[in-house]
């Protein structure tokens, strides 16, 4: 089985590779950058939601691999409070796409600041944990809640809820045949 994530993200490789390594241990997984054709912050859940299925689409697109991955962090304010929020979707070779959501957890004011005025919240995070490339490592949930959870911890909650959908789907379809 071949499987692709349109990303070269450690964190969302990884967890791709954790997930679906224990479900298909056989599947060969490649990782290539492609668009999300969404803004470079997502700022609402739709966009992000929107951001994973074109990642997942236009993997599928490139690589022509069995089961394609699109995972897409961003922001949603809700009530003056700015929340992260994470996205994923699977495009399957027969059209289906399927998309789930993850953790989503309050950003502070500060950091929410920076984000109403357009900056994009990686290089934040860069600059408020004086790191470089965050995103690729604990992210902004690995800071904010104290390393209780990292983002590649967080993206494999995603994969493993689209995982789950596939097989259900895949399923279904050999039980009705």
């Amino acid at each position: 089985m071949k499987i692709a994530i349109g990303t070269k993200n450690k964190a969302k490789v990884g967890a791709v590779e954790a997930i679906v390594l224990h479900y298909f241990p056989n599947a060969e997984i490649e990782s290539i950058e492609v668009a999300s054709d969404v803004s470079v912050q997502p700022f609402s859940n739709e966009e992000t939601r929107q951001g994973a299925i074109n990642r997942a689409r236009n993997t599928l697109v490139k690589t022509n691999a069995d089961l394609t991955f699109g995972l897409e962090g961003g922001v949603d304010e809700i009530n003056g409070t700015m929340y992260c929020c994470n996205w994923g979707a699977v495009a399957l070779k027969d059209g289906t796409v399927i998309s789930s959501s993850g953790a989503q957890f309050a950003l502070p004011e500060v950091i929410a600041q920076q984000l109403r005025v357009g900056m994009e919240l990686g290089p934040i995070m860069d600059v408020y944990t004086n790191t470089e490339n965050i995103r690729h490592h604990q992210g902004a949930i690995g800071i904010f809640t104290d390393g209780l959870i990292d983002r590649k911890e967080m993206f494999e909650h995603i994969v493993k809820l689209l995982v789950g959908q596939v097989m259900f789907k895949l399923k279904k379809e050999q039980n009705s045949h």
